[in-house]
């Protein structure tokens, strides 16, 4: 089992020390012995300690991306078919499985991939060349493994399509692995019936992250007026609509999502009560606003505003005004839910610019309780905390008095 070995410079590797599965091009000292990008190499200290293996990819600022923390262990068949099954026995575990995400990259020891169940479809997405390389083999035990359990698999779509596979060297790709299939597939979640669009939906056709989160709301909104900003394909107001609201309003500013989440609303018998615009939501609120509606349940859940370090501080101005924008519609005791899908925006950070949108709205807030993603999503405690990236706050609103 003879490998390249890369070696880490005196000093660096901190986050890799501290359980993290990263090694950037600039912690490197030396790389000796032959290699391919893709292959499998060993990792090891200044001092020659065996640090692990993992595969290597000298396009990417990512160089290595750990695979095991074991010197003597071979990345084989045998090894790929522990990690997938340990990730599926774990979601059986912890989530309702007939739509979920199986396999969530770093956080299920399998770094660079994604994969997605929507009822009897899989969607995968892989971001590293390395993992690419070993996607057919996790793929094919997976399929085993669901097969196993009663689950037979109908169709597998890629929608490994993101630019970060630039970065790695490889080509954007999107399309069928193995026979076609109709791409709309139906799923219930919460008792609510989606049709999800896992060709043309966003990443991987729906957000399953905030799956237990828009649970959360649903006691909040019956006999309730409901406003759903960034409405994605409905699931909130879908929740809103379920669960008994008088009369729900999802935004969003993409016509595609807004005609999504209509087809969902006549699927549910929900048109009657919960209704779509296509509007910029930063436009729309303060027009709500000057018009005097109130809402007694305002949510919202806009895409990331920052994807780097480097915009934070802009975000946190699209965050604030949003929050800002939003608490001004509550009716007085009614209900904020408020969200960041943003890694760089941290929980502090986050919920700071909270607590400054209420004080320049002038409102009070009494916390009902802070969610994060859901457990198929799982988040991996170690040097990196990439895995963590959903902040999600339910408050009472009220009015200074």
């Amino acid at each position: 089992m003879e490998t390249a070995i890369v070696r880490i410079k005196k000093g660096e590797g901190r986050s890799l020390k501290a359980g993290g599965m990263w090694i950037f091009d600039n912690e490197i000292d030396t790389i000796t012995g032959d290699y391919t990008n893709g292959d499998m190499i060993t990792v090891q200290d200044f001092d020659g300690y065996c640090m692990g293996r993992g595969f290597i990819n000298t396009n990417s600022k990512i160089t290595v991306r750990m695979m095991t923390r074991k010197k003597d262990v071979e990345i084989n068949e045998d090894f790929i078919e522990m990690r997938v099954r340990n990730a599926w026995e774990y979601r059986k575990t912890t989530v309702d499985t007939s739509s979920c995400r199986i396999i969530f990259g770093e956080a299920d020891f399998l770094p660079g991939i994604v994969v997605d169940k929507f009822s009897d479809v899989l969607v995968v997405e892989s971001l590293a060349l390395g993992i690419d390389r070993l996607k057919p083999v996790i793929l094919e035990k997976l399929k085993n493994i669901l097969a196993d359990d009663g689950i037979q698999i109908r169709g597998i779509y890629e929608r490994s399509d993101a630019k970060v596979r630039l970065q790695e060297g490889m080509e954007r790709f999107k399309g069928f692995i193995g026979e076609p299939f109709d791409t709309k597939v139906e799923i219930t979640e919460n008792d609510v019936k989606y049709l999800v669009d896992v060709e043309d939906g966003q990443k991987t056709g729906f957000f399953l992250d905030q799956k237990y989160n828009r649970l959360a709301i649903k006691r909040l909104c019956r006999d309730k007026r409901v406003l759903d900003c960034f409405t994605h394909t409905g699931s909130f107001a879908l929740n809103a609509g379920i669960a008994g609201a008088k009369e729900v309003i999802g935004v969003d500013a993409s016509e595609l999502g807004v005609e999504q989440a209509r087809e969902n609303a006549e699927l549910n018998g929900l048109s009657d009560r919960v209704s779509f615009r296509c509007a910029d939501v930063f436009e729309l609120l303060p027009e709500l606003e000057k018009s005097g509606e109130k809402f007694d349940v305002v949510i919202l859940d806009p895409p990331a505003f920052t994807k780097s370090r480097n915009s934070v501080k802009n975000a946190v101005k699209g965050y604030r005004e949003i929050n800002i924008r939003g608490l001004k519609l509550v009716t007085d005791g009614g209900y904020l839910a408020t969200c960041s899908c943003s890694h760089f925006m941290t929980p502090e950070l986050f919920t700071k610019t909270i607590r400054e949108a209420a004080v320049s709205a002038h409102k009070r807030l009494r916390q009902v309780e802070y969610r994060t993603q859901s457990a198929d999503h799982p988040i991996l405690w170690s040097g990196d905390e990439n895995s963590y990236y959903l902040k999600f706050y339910i408050f009472q609103v009220c009015d200074e008095k």
